[in-house]
């Protein structure tokens, strides 16, 4: 019978630990990067390219993170993902002290090494767990994320002392720290631990013998990306393009109105909330009821969030407010289920490589949307912008649902080694078939 690794409990609270701390690193960056670009640039338009520049360099990274951890292990991937972060800080640091804007654009990119780092880490939560329980293990190292997003704004303030870059030495500390912590105390390293398990004849984690990590040629990468797949992409890249362009231009919707910065915090402080407090929620649901309905869950959030927002007035703070934190528990329900889909629907030994094209889309459409965004708002107006993000979920939306419906096929037979046990209970797509896209 499957059961989690004895090792689990133990991976999970020490990237629980880590991952708080590494996004106090990255909370300060996503906080101060747009503002500070701004400062020294006297432009507006430079001041976005700063928030673009992290999402970007997180991006580019993704791909190499995931490489590095399916040759060395979780550990030493995430560990310099965050040592790649410490060296952006460093240089968001100096740029800010010598007062160069372009330089400061080129560190916020490289800063977005610990965003890949936060992102990443909630696949090594998936190593070891139940197969029935991995959308749980995710879902908590992002609950985690709440913490650093809360402290983050409260550490800027005293790190000021240390000159107007300050801090991101705050953020230069935590990514520092973080990566000390996963380098030091992720033992055993949850992806190597499971092969272990493989090799020794352990059927924990859901792992068949047949799935052992051998070297895959890149077209073999490619076959591996069947329906499944695509569905679990679509949903973690939608749903980030949708919270984020939405993100985005909502504080200039409100300060347009006439909202004070304080209202437009406590509206953003709600959405966050949404984002990350959320998610063990969504978790249980996607491990109790499947993957695919709480994707169709995320879509559903996330179409009636942009409506409801788009429909504000610019100075309705309470039904913005109802809307972005719709929009947040979307962007909750569609990571996790996503991932957790994508995790099961993949061989073992495909799963890192895998994992990190999720987190390049899903990075890419971060970049996109804000861009889009910005285009849309100058062009047309917010409330276009709602009706654009909401009709752009729609798609996922009908294919969840489509999934969900479909009668079951009992007597049809998986492929050998696209899925590991329980995936076909747990997606809620019937053996042997998945969703057409």
């Amino acid at each position: 019978m499957d059961r989690s690794h004895p090792a689990q409990r133990r991976v999970l609270g020490f990237l629980m630990g880590t991952q708080a701390v590494g996004s106090i690193g990255v909370g300060t960056g996503i906080t101060l990067g747009a503002l500070t670009a701004t400062t020294l640039s006297g432009s507006v338009a430079v001041g976005g390219l700063g928030a673009t520049a992290i999402a970007f360099g997180a991006a580019l990274l993704a791909v190499p993170v995931a490489l590095l951890a399916g040759r060395f292990g979780r550990r030493r991937a995430l560990a310099s993902a965050y040592g790649v972060g410490v060296v952006g800080a460093v240089g968001c640091f100096v740029s800010t002290a010598v007062g160069s804007w372009p330089l400061l654009l080129v560190a916020l990119t490289v800063f977005g090494g610990g965003t890949a780092a936060t992102l990443s880490a909630r696949y090594a939560a998936a190593d070891l767990a139940h197969p029935g329980r991995r959308a749980g293990a995710m879902s908590t190292v992002v609950w985690a994320t709440t913490v650093g997003v809360i402290a983050a704004p409260n550490l800027a303030a005293p790190a000021s002392a240390f000159g107007a870059g300050g801090p991101f030495l705050v953020s230069a500390a935590a990514f520092l720290l973080a990566g000390c912590g996963v380098l030091i105390g992720l033992r055993p390293d949850p992806l190597l631990a499971g092969r272990v398990a493989v090799v020794v004849g352990d059927s924990c984690c859901g792992v068949g013998a047949s799935e052992l990590p051998r070297r895959h040629t890149r077209a073999e990468v490619w076959q591996v990306i069947g329906p499944n797949v695509r569905l679990a992409l679509l949903g973690v890249a939608l749903c980030n393009t949708a919270m984020t362009g939405m993100m985005s231009m909502m504080p200039v919707q409100m300060t347009g109105g006439g909202s004070t910065l304080t209202v437009v915090g406590i509206v953003v402080s709600v959405h966050v909330t949404g984002m990350y407090a959320a998610s063990p929620l969504f978790g249980a649901l996607a491990d109790r009821i499947g993957r695919v309905p709480v994707l169709a869950l995320g879509a559903a959030l996330v179409v009636a969030g942009a409506g409801v927002c788009g429909m504000a007035s610019a100075h309705d703070a309470p039904q913005m407010a109802v809307g972005m934190i719709m929009l947040g528990c979307g962007w909750s329900a569609g990571v996790v289920a996503g991932s957790a889909l994508l995790t099961e629907s993949v061989p073992a030994g495909l799963r890192p490589s895998t994992q990190g094209l999720a987190d390049l889309v899903l990075n890419v459409g971060g970049v996109l949307g804000g861009l889009l965004a910005g285009l849309i708002m100058s062009a047309w107006s917010f409330t276009v912008l709602g009706l654009v993000v909401g009709f752009a979920a729609l798609p996922l939306l009908m294919a969840c649902m489509g999934t969900t419906l479909r009668p079951v096929a009992p007597d049809a037979e998986p492929p050998a080694g696209a899925q590991d046990v329980g995936t076909a209970r747990m997606s809620r797509v019937s053996p042997g078939r998945s969703v057409a896209l």
